[in-house]
């Protein structure tokens, strides 16, 4: 056999080729990996993302004080080497705040976007390959809440069930999907008359399998660039919610509600509001910047 190929060099050919395509998924994934290291974009969005998110998890080792510790002593004081930023009009340490912060923030704005993202898959996939009177009552609905602006109809929401950072979530979650579930069914009408598609139905895999196994893997990056997008008005959603009074509940250390308890003192510490602000920006603009270059990476012809 050794002998016959190198004889024939086509046939040493032939398996060189066998044995370097017998992985595609494998080498896309690690094209996939090269593009998003030589994009600064990603490259940016993941830092910002990555360390704010590292400083939230490890909250306890990053801030010097308890979020929640009063000292009447040190109300409204400048930075000093006890306290980074200063303190706020309770005594309370602005940097351990706004470390902690970032877990409430962060951590609702994310357990929101993944409730969103399996609510809209779950019906963008069922209504597209479904079609027929499934497809015509789910985009109905999705019209519906379409007619109202977002962030009004969550408001309502909120407002109904009360104030609370969970009720927020609820609210974002049922008004944030159906963009999701509208890009969804697109997508996976593009797909569901592919051949693979049609090869799968024919050898009498169920609806359940041709959904999970052929056509989800195909139309869920689309999405998840998406989300990654969407992630920084989430936050921005939720800060605003909080702000107004009707999320996250004083004395937690959200940044939203810290950008409230910080109005009344705007003239005379005008950093009570800097600070969470400025971690807002920092974030939305570290997700957007994520999700752009997830963009370019998933697909280089949109890149400009």
């Amino acid at each position: 056999m050794a002998q016959a190929t190198l004889e024939n060099p086509s046939l040493a050919a032939a398996g060189g080729g066998a044995r370097l395509g017998a992985h595609p998924a494998q080498s896309e994934r690690w094209a996939l990996l090269g593009r998003a290291r030589r994009d600064h974009t990603v490259i940016a969005g993941a830092l910002i993302v990555g360390l704010v998110a590292g400083a939230a998890i490890a909250a306890p080792i990053v801030a010097p004080h308890d979020p929640s510790a009063v000292d009447a002593r040190a109300i409204l004081a400048p930075p000093s080497g006890e306290h980074w930023l200063g303190t706020d009009n309770l005594g309370r340490d602005i940097f351990s705040r706004l470390v902690y912060g970032a877990r409430w923030s962060l951590g609702a704005a994310g357990a929101a976007a993944v409730a969103i993202v399996l609510v809209g898959i779950t019906v963008g996939v069922i209504a597209g390959y479904a079609g027929g009177l499934v497809d015509d009552i789910a985009m109905r609905i999705v019209d519906v809440l379409l007619a109202f602006p977002s962030l009004v109809l969550a408001l309502a929401i909120v407002g109904t069930l009360g104030p609370s950072l969970q009720n927020v979530m609820i609210g974002m979650v049922a008004v944030w999907w159906v963009d999701y579930a509208r890009v969804m069914r697109g997508l996976t009408l593009a797909v569901r008359d592919r051949e693979y598609v049609t090869a799968a139905k024919c050898v009498g895999a169920p609806a359940v399998h041709v959904m999970l196994r052929h056509i989800l893997p195909n139309v869920v990056p689309s999405v998840l660039v998406l989300a990654t997008l969407e992630l920084g008005g989430l936050i921005l959603a939720i800060s605003g919610l909080s702000f107004l009074g009707l999320g996250a509940q004083p004395p937690t250390p959200e940044w939203g509600t810290m950008l409230n308890d910080g109005r009344p003192f705007f003239q005379r510490a005008p950093q009570l509001m800097l600070y969470p602000g400025l971690a807002i920006t920092l974030v939305v603009v570290g997700c957007n910047l994520l999700g752009d270059g997830l963009r370019d990476v998933l697909d280089p012809r949109l890149k400009r």
